[in-house]
């Protein structure tokens, strides 16, 4: 319960000085998918094993930190590339609750994983998916998420032809981009012209275990 309760207090903290605004509610349930999070890394290798941080601030703080520069509206389809542990698909739909999610993995414990968190956190927003991204079809979103360690070259040509017209992919990358940047806006014409912007945000000062991390925002 110590635990827990520090967890708790760490997540409204921080997200109280990024203007994140979340209520009692939903910040229990974030402090609840990180114990859940934990648990299902002993069974399957979702997470690192040997964490320099808290679950807390490194994964599901580092998540959130998303919705600084992209509000999640109303109907609003989303798709989490290469989920893993949910991450940073169940955070998000927890905070964001009219927003649709789509989580896919090409590992299927993982995806395995990620569907017993969803029930367990009566998370109704939020469908996790056992696929290939190459496999699938027929469907469109508006906006592409990724956390996952690949070039952005290789994102953005998933995301070409995932993402309506005016979509944009979001990726939490860290290190040095300049390089991953040019080849992908160099590529773009293989890519459907996507992306003709990419930007970037610097978290590194809002904690020291984000130093050299940056949000991507590629649009087309």
């Amino acid at each position: 319960m110590e635990r827990l309760n520090n967890d708790l207090a760490t997540l409204k903290s921080l997200c109280a000085d990024q203007a994140i605004e979340l209520d009692a509610s939903t910040l229990r349930q974030l402090v609840r998918y990180g114990s859940l999070l934990e648990e299902w890394n002993h069974k399957t290798n979702l997470i690192s094993r040997k964490e320099d941080a808290p679950v807390i601030v490194k994964h599901i703080f580092h998540s959130l930190l998303i919705a600084i520069y992209h509000p999640f509206s109303k109907g609003e389809q989303v798709l989490d590339l290469g989920t893993g542990g949910g991450l940073p698909g169940i955070p998000l739909s927890i905070c964001f609750p009219d927003t649709q999610f789509l989580l896919v993995d090409a590992t299927g414990k993982k995806i395995a994983a990620c569907q017993a968190m969803i029930k367990e956190l009566g998370i109704k927003n939020a469908i996790a998916m056992h696929t290939r991204i190459e496999e699938l079809k027929g469907v469109v979103f508006d906006t592409v998420l990724s956390r996952q360690v690949a070039p952005l070259n290789q994102l953005c040509a998933y995301a070409g032809r995932l993402l309506k017209p005016g979509g944009i992919l979001i990726c939490l990358k860290g290190g040095n981009l300049e390089k991953e940047i040019t080849k992908a806006v160099e590529s773009r014409k293989d890519h459907k012209g996507f992306p003709s912007k990419v930007e970037l945000h610097s978290i590194s000062s809002i904690s020291t275990f984000f130093t050299e991390k940056q949000i991507v925002i590629a649009s087309g």
